[in-house]
């Protein structure tokens, strides 16, 4: 299925209106769902949840590892959390500047709901800078640089169900920087019958993040690397934080799975791929799946090649040696690396090509022919 932004924000008017915070601070008249607000308006403040306040009215955020202490009439470094006379507030709680109904196998999640639509919603900014990042146009800029249409939390959970979509997803650009946003969409969505999921790059605080993950099926980390210099030089942010990330969402049950862009020269040498899977299988599991992905030039990455398909096939051999029961390619379709096999007797279950289910052939969960359990939301 496909829907246009027109028709999402059509349903969107249609659909519930919710209701307005009181916490919403100065915002004057709110728009009405589905409407739009434009690039340079001036934006509607909430006060966020993870903060504490400072002396000489100063606030300090306690929502992702950076921890800004931010001054009066200031923003954190994600540039859509701004100290308002010491209430540290949330510029974008229900203005999404994306909205789509995409294939879960394009998050990519290939355990969870096959074949199933998801109702993709982002808004503007990010925490990390990221050379390569595939959605710079809005992870990169202000809320009030993008044109954002209002879909507060009730009304995107209804224009989902409308659209026919099974689950949402906060994804595009980073969900942690639109986390209070994330949590009351997550709770509307399960309350009109929707499964919530989170497409993130990890960085994130360990409070926070635990008391949104009761409220997820499903949680996908975009594992940059697993060197710290990379972290530094490519993404302005770390690495121990996700790894920290990773063990707490997997500690929690949430389903997890982890895609990693292998960009030439930068993060594709064999040995860091077999420590990253053997950290995975250690501290996570074996059967958590890990998806490595092509690299096309981008953003400020744009002197390097694609990644060669010979390094995607070496990174998969790697992985699997190291003991990983799921391990899967991206960005090159029609690739037998896209579909998922019994680790017991090595039967095709699923068959891809792209972002299409072409086979499904699980039963209640399991491998037909020997009857193992392959771990996943299936139903």
């Amino acid at each position: 299925m496909t829907c246009d932004r027109r028709e999402l924000l059509r349903m969107a008017a249609a659909g519930s209106a919710g209701s307005v915070a009181a916490r919403w601070l100065g915002a004057g008249e709110l728009p009405r769902p589905g409407e739009q607000v434009p690039a340079g308006s001036e934006l509607p403040a909430r006060e966020a949840s993870w903060y504490r306040r400072l002396p000489a009215g100063k606030v300090e955020c306690q929502l992702c590892p950076r921890g800004c202490t931010v001054a009066n009439a200031e923003r954190g470094s994600c540039g859509n959390r701004e100290n308002r006379d010491g209430t540290y507030t949330t510029l974008v709680h229900g203005l999404a500047c994306s909205l789509h109904v995409d294939p879960i196998e394009k998050k990519p999640f290939f355990h969870v709901l096959p074949g199933q639509q998801a109702f993709s919603f982002a808004t503007a900014g990010c925490n990390v800078e990221c050379k390569f990042c595939q959605n710079w146009e809005i992870s990169q800029f202000r809320p009030e640089q993008v044109r954002a249409y209002y879909l507060p939390p009730d009304a995107l959970a209804e224009t989902a169900r409308r659209s026919g979509a099974a689950l949402t997803a906060a994804t595009y650009s980073e969900p942690v920087v639109f986390w209070e946003y994330v949590r009351d969409a997550a709770r509307a969505a399960r309350a009109a019958g929707l499964r919530p999921t989170v497409v993130s790059n990890g960085y994130i605080q360990e409070q926070p993040l635990r008391e949104v993950l009761p409220l997820l099926d499903a949680v996908k980390v975009d594992l940059k690397s697993f060197r710290e210099r990379f972290y530094v030089e490519q993404v302005r942010g770390h690495l121990e934080p996700v790894l920290k990330a990773l063990e707490v969402i997997r500690g929690a049950g949430v389903w997890l799975e982890i895609v990693v862009l292998l960009i030439p020269t930068l993060n594709d040498s064999e040995g860091e791929i077999d420590e990253l899977a053997r950290w995975v299988k250690t501290n996570l599991g074996p059967d958590v799946p890990v998806h490595f992905t092509r690299f096309h030039p981008t953003y400020r990455l744009s002197n390097l090649p694609p990644t060669p398909v010979a390094t995607l096939e070496r990174a998969w051999t790697t992985a699997r040696a190291a003991g990983l029961d799921f391990v899967y390619l991206g960005n090159v379709p029609g690739h037998p690396g896209e579909n998922t096999s019994c680790p017991g007797c090595g039967d095709v279950l699923i068959r891809r090509v792209g972002f299409r289910v072409l086979e499904n052939r699980l039963q209640d969960g399991c491998c037909p022919r020997c009857r193992r359990t392959i771990p996943g939301v299936w139903s």
